[in-house]
């Protein structure tokens, strides 16, 4: 009935020798794949290394996050809506029943019979926000962010003064399709190595505001322009001019907040009497620096800042600007006054000029710096202190006469106890740009300073000497 105990056994004898067969050839084939796996990691990490450090270099090398965005790229992007324009209406008189025409009333008519649309402005602070007065009797940039071109012996401040500035119209075009850096590429570190750069700002910065009726030349810039200002080294502006208030005081009230929030003082103009005749004050090497701003060309008489009328400060009746130059004689080492003043494309100082400049001389002003004529003329050295009657155009558009091509970055350099010397370095205003001016042209224009000034020698080098 059952196999012999003998048979059983040998059966069990076979099976197990097949189980362990089918075991061990499992295990060889483990063993094998293993092994091959182990060489195939061995030889790739082998492949790999070499690599390792180049990929560690590029790592190292990738630009950290948020980078400054004040230059690079920033810059350069364009503008979603159009920021600027020049309605050309009919001509308005001044206060002084004079044509408010504008000097590249040739060639920039671009703008005729546009009406401005207000943009979004994404890049606009808090909308209906009042300037902030802050920078105001305070240093507006700390020290370590100027003055590196000078020696650490040196106690002299280095202040760059240029002429008028807008980025309006045929300028405005420019930058968006150059960027807004575009005004300032060929200036170097100039500005951002000196001790205090000061411009006349002649157009409102703003999305909104309504454009000023009955004047011939309505301008209007993107807040971007003013970034790349201050990217490129400016510390201060003059808000005293013709238009400033083209966008009416809406477009004040942005310009001011814009400025305050790229950290570009000013002077000139404010929302009432009082904040339009006090001085921005810089406090660098040790030394209080007061600068003020007054226009002797205002369009109507409504511009004028008054009692709590916002506007500009204005010089047709001195007294007022007398006044702040004595309070600031006393809080300062050193005073500057930038004025507006004179006749359109006309190369000689008027009597009006003179006197105001010798007035503002005599109440304790140290530096005179002027605007509004377009185009340069001399220097004047009167009881020891500079006077430059005009700097021209800086950044504007280019008309057909050739003398507003013609401009000049101003160098003085003070001392604590307020002597001066000046330079003339001379530049050519391009179209939305500033370009330096080399050999024969560089040298004529030295010689026409010269024999444009009063009492005083231009050297070669452009340095200024009083005979």
């Amino acid at each position: 009935m059952y196999p012999p105990r003998s048979q059983r056994s040998s059966e069990k004898k076979k099976v197990r020798r097949t189980r362990n067969t089918k075991i061990r050839i499992v295990n060889v084939i483990l063993i094998v794949a293993i092994g091959l796996i182990a060489l195939y990691y061995l030889l790739n990490t082998r492949e790999q290394q070499p690599s390792q450090p180049a990929n560690s270099e590029v790592v190292q090398q990738e630009p950290p996050s948020g980078a400054d965005d004040k230059g690079g790229d920033a810059l350069n992007q364009p503008e979603s809506d159009a920021d600027s324009v020049e309605v050309p209406d009919k001509d308005a008189a001044s206060v002084e029943g004079k044509p408010n025409a504008e000097p590249d009333d040739a060639v920039d008519n671009s703008g005729s019979g546009i009406n401005e649309t207000s943009g979004a402005g994404g890049d606009k602070p808090t909308t209906g926000t009042k300037p902030a007065t802050t920078g105001k009797g305070a240093s507006d940039k700390a020290d370590s962010n100027k003055g590196t071109s000078t020696s650490d012996s040196s106690k002299d401040v280095t202040i760059h003064f240029v002429g008028d500035i807008q980025f309006s119209g045929k300028v405005a075009e420019l930058l968006e399709k150059n960027g807004y850096d575009y005004p300032f590429a060929k200036l170097g570190s100039m500005f951002q190595n000196d001790d205090l750069t000061i411009g006349n700002l002649e157009t409102p910065v703003t999305h909104g505001g309504t454009g000023a009726a009955d004047k011939t030349y309505v301008y209007k810039s993107s807040p971007k322009a003013l970034q790349a200002m201050s990217a490129a080294g400016f510390d201060a502006v003059n808000l005293a001019n013709n238009h400033i208030l083209d966008q009416g005081v809406e477009g004040l009230v942005d310009t001011l907040t814009y400025l305050n929030d790229y950290g570009i003082a000013h002077a000139g103009a404010g929302m009432n009497g009082t904040e339009a005749y006090e001085p921005a004050y810089f406090e660098r090497k040790g030394m209080k620096i007061a600068l003020l701003g007054f226009s002797r060309v205002v369009p109507v008489a409504s511009w004028k800042a008054d009692g709590n009328r916002a506007g500009v400060a204005e010089a047709y009746d001195s007294t007022r600007a007398i006044a702040a130059i004595q309070s600031a004689r006393k809080k300062a080492d050193l005073v500057i006054v930038v004025a507006h003043w004179g006749e359109e494309r006309v190369s000689t100082p008027n009597a009006d000029q003179t006197r105001l400049a010798h007035e503002f001389v005599d109440a304790g002003a140290d530096l005179i710096i002027g605007g509004h004529p377009h185009v340069l003329q001399g220097l004047e050295y009167y009881k020891g202190k500079w006077i430059a009657y005009s700097t021209g155009n800086f950044i504007f558009t280019k008309s057909t006469n050739e003398e507003t091509w013609k401009t000049a970055v101003f160098q003085a350099r003070c001392s604590r106890e307020a002597v001066c010397s000046m330079k003339v370095i001379p530049y050519e205003a391009a179209l939305g740009q500033a370009v330096p001016m080399l050999d024969e042209a560089n040298r004529l224009l030295l010689e026409q300073m010269a024999k444009m000034s009063s009492g005083v020698r231009v050297n070669a080098d452009g340095t200024v000497v009083p005979n």
